[in-house]
């Protein structure tokens, strides 16, 4: 039986513009299907994997379906598959002196939907991750405050939870690349991002309890950890959508998160969402302490330091194709991505191919919420010709994702926080794709 290839039933149906419509996706996976079923039928087919095994492919019966598995107790939690096994957070070993005061990255060129696992979630620490018991740990609201409290987890756990999907970004995500490519993997370049279901209080709650007196303008959160991470944060946001949480994709913080209570600051710095939080202090301006001062800030070209730059500002980047995920094979391909700013919501995406010269509109895909990731896509095809491939997102605020030209001329280079710029992949003749930069 001659049976068409993937490849000649995708070039029967370009259109003009290079991509795919609905009809002819459609139209290629019902022949395809009936092609592959009628030469099985005659036992015309044989296929062959990449490793020359065949007994699992049909038409034969698998094997791990002719034997009995492994029983629900075998491990109470449960565990990813084998096979994926390589889906793990990743540290750069020379980005940090010591583990305790690291960064790890979360692979999102290897997930879907817009929640990270927890076991994924990128990790920031400045002296470890403490081990609390929750028994004994207590949040004090003190300060400007008419009744300072004192609260245990329980008591916190009494009041009405909210849950919430909403981003979290270190502010140094993509750092490293302000003057130049340096990391060949998206995990590295995009890396210290997640996006969770959080549970917890709104501190307005909170502090309503307490009695917030008419001269407090901001709050100090404090850490339990042994560095007592601790940032100033404007009472404007606490009223607006801060959280404290105990809770992530529904189980309770894992110690690297901040177990037992962390605070949350949607769509802002990620270092604000103070974990392991013991302490909320009412002030009438900010405190300047070390992470806020000599960390936290952003050195511009002349020498001077913007401060208290707290909004992640609206960014996006392509997850497939990628250095982890090439190109492999000609034909029909789905461009994927994921958008998110601190604004809000995202309101679109455009994808160029040539380096930012002209660019076509993505399709966002799933849910879009406000400050949480937003997937998009856009169906197209490669035939092996070379793509400077970019993302460009904005959103509902009228803000539009910055090249890095842009960027730096109002930044400099100096800097290794807020940079938010298109990114460019390079997709070579086989598929392959390179971290670049275009000025």
């Amino acid at each position: 039986m001659n049976t068409p290839s993937t490849q000649q039933l995708l070039q029967t149906m370009q259109d003009a513009s290079g991509h795919l419509t609905t009809n002819d996706r459609r139209n290629f996976l019902r022949r395809g299907v009936s092609y592959v079923a009628g030469a099985a039928a005659l036992g015309g087919v044989s296929v062959t994997s990449a490793s020359g095994l065949t007994s699992n492919l049909p038409p034969n019966e698998p094997q791990w379906g002719r034997q009995l598995g492994t029983g629900v107790v075998e491990n109470p939690y449960g565990f990813p598959s084998r096979h994926e096994a390589q889906v793990v957070r990743r540290t750069v070993p020379w980005l940090t002196a010591e583990s305790i005061s690291s960064i790890s990255m979360s692979p999102i060129q290897d997930l879907k939907g817009i929640i990270t696992p927890n076991g994924l979630v990128f990790e920031r620490y400045h002296a470890g991750v403490p081990d609390i018991n929750p028994d004994e740990h207590r949040l004090m609201i003190h300060g400007l405050v008419d009744n300072p409290l004192i609260f245990t987890m329980e008591d916190l756990m009494r009041f009405p939870s909210v849950s919430e999907i909403k981003f979290i970004e270190c502010p140094a995500n993509g750092g490293m690349e302000w003057r130049g490519p340096q990391m060949e993997a998206l995990q590295f370049t995009h890396g210290m991002l997640s996006c969770c279901e959080w549970t917890g209080v709104p501190l307005k709650v909170l502090l309503d309890a307490a009695g917030v007196q008419t001269e407090g303008k901001w709050i100090l959160a404090e850490g339990a950890d042994g560095a007592h991470m601790s940032r100033s944060i404007p009472i404007e946001k606490i009223l607006d959508d801060t959280l404290v949480v105990y809770a992530q994709n529904g189980e309770m913080l894992r110690p690297e998160q901040g177990y037992p209570l962390r605070l949350l600051n949607p769509g802002w710095e990620g270092n604000t969402s103070i974990k392991w939080l013991r302490r909320i202090e009412v002030g009438d301006q900010p405190w300047h302490h070390r992470e806020e001062t000599s960390k936290y800030t952003d050195l511009m070209a002349d020498g001077r330091a913007r401060r208290f730059t707290f909004v992640q500002e609206c960014n996006s980047v392509i997850t497939n194709p990628c250095p982890e995920n090439p190109i492999r094979s000609k034909g029909f391909l789905e461009i994927e991505g994921i958008a998110w700013t601190g604004r809000g919501k995202v309101k679109g995406v455009d994808i160029s191919f040539d380096g930012g010269i002209s660019w076509r509109p993505a399709q966002l895909k799933g849910l879009v919420l406000d400050k949480a990731l937003t997937r998009f896509s856009l169906h197209s095809q490669w035939q092996g010709e070379p793509w400077l491939i970019q993302s460009r997102a904005y959103d509902e605020t009228g803000y539009v994702q910055p090249t890095l030209a842009q960027l730096r001329d109002q930044r400099g280079v100096n800097s290794i926080y807020h940079k938010n710029s298109i990114h460019t992949w390079q997709v070579g003749p086989t598929g392959e794709v390179k971290n670049v930069q275009i000025t």
